[in-house]
């Protein structure tokens, strides 16, 4: 008996040893990574279901993930003042119920949320990077909205107010120009420049002449920026390069990245982001794929590279698989980024056309692909 109670005694005083010994630990903190100075080397992948990757492409390195919503269409970083814009959509009910649209603005370096901006409810949901853009003032970010109606909505980032809403009935995407201005794709076969006062109020507005036409040769609405304007090009493969000077709206005459022997073998211009340039190297990257008519969404098996002064095809990468969207980096020895339809992204030199790395996890099915 004496034993048994010795033991419990004993038993009772390691228990409660043990038990001053967990009180005793200190509890961890959460601490705080921050990113470092973005290279022009880094991108940002968004996964189709919301989440921005972001990566170093010249190590394959992770650098950070932004939390976005699934309804993000894309975001506008502003490397000056160490910020990430965000137009994003909320459902009380996360797919259905009370619905709320905020520009948020996330701080480049922690990449957390702080702060939001209330705009109107009708923020185009869909993956298009000129959904989203920063005026050449650094002030004021425009908006696409698609309701099925199209405005657009202007933010000024250095108060942190919503300025107002522009309807552009027929027009879209947000292309900056000079002044304060962007150029919209217009389904009339126009382009439409709208230009801002500096409290972001609609100052002008101008149309161009008719350069293509919906039935016959479409523009795609995934246009690139060039040194001094934009490029846009068909689905028949015309280039068309687009500038603003003195109010006016200029398009050059077209030339086609398919030669007659490309066309009977029935290459066609098709993908995500379809195209991208160098403006250093003035060079076009064009994802292709051979198909029928209307099988523009098709992706890719390969890109050609064009020298655009010359307008003639220097080099072709057979990519082994199907391909989505493209990406160049803008510095003197670019990398050519190139989202796949299984999944992983693979890296290529855009001068040897050599691949440099497959990144294998890169988000789920990237739909959008970034610079910073």
């Amino acid at each position: 008996m004496r034993g048994r109670v010795l033991n419990l005694l004993a038993g009772f005083a390691l228990t409660t040893i043990a038990t001053s010994a967990v009180f005793a630990i200190e509890p961890e903190t959460v601490g705080k990574t921050t990113m470092g100075e973005p290279t022009t080397k880094w991108f940002m992948a968004k996964s189709a279901f919301g989440a921005g990757y972001i990566f170093d492409g010249e190590s394959g390195e992770m650098m950070g993930l932004l939390s976005l919503t699934t309804f993000t269409p894309a975001v506008q970083p502003n490397l000056k003042r160490g910020e990430i814009y965000a137009a994003e959509t909320y459902y009380s009910r996360l797919y259905h119920g009370e619905r709320s649209d905020v520009l948020t603005i996330y701080d480049l370096a922690t990449l957390s949320p702080g702060f939001e901006i209330e705009i109107p409810k009708k923020v185009a949901a869909l993956s298009f990077r000129q959904y989203i853009a920063l005026l050449d003032d650094d002030r004021h970010l425009a908006i696409f909205n698609m309701t099925p109606a199209q405005s657009v909505s202007i933010v000024d980032v250095r108060s942190r107010d919503f300025v107002g809403e522009i309807s552009t009935p027929g027009c879209a995407l947000i292309l900056p120009v000079a002044d304060r201005a962007f150029l919209m794709i217009c389904g009339d076969g126009t382009l439409q420049l709208v230009g801002l006062d500096r409290n972001g109020g609609e100052s002008k507005r101008i149309r161009s002449d008719a350069f293509f036409t919906i039935d016959e040769d479409p523009v795609f609405d995934k246009p690139v920026p060039t040194a001094d304007g934009w490029q846009l090009v068909t689905y028949e493969g015309k280039i068309f390069e687009v500038t603003v000077a003195n109010d006016s709206i200029q398009i050059s005459e077209p030339w086609s990245v398919l030669s007659e022997e490309d066309s009977d073998e029935k290459w066609r211009v098709g993908g995500g982001q379809l195209m991208d340039v160098h403006v250093g190297m003035d060079l076009l990257l064009m994802m292709m794929h051979q198909g029928e008519v209307d099988t523009h969404e098709e992706p890719g098996t390969e890109i050609w590279i064009f020298n655009r002064e010359t307008q003639r095809r220097i080099a072709r990468i057979e990519t082994g698989e199907p391909i989505t969207n493209i990406l160049v980096s803008q510095d003197e020895d670019p990398i050519l980024i190139v989202t796949t339809e299984a999944g992983p992204v693979h890296i290529y030199d855009v001068k040897t056309t050599r691949k440099l790395r497959t990144i294998d996890n890169a988000g789920t099915f990237p739909s959008l692909l970034q610079r910073f």
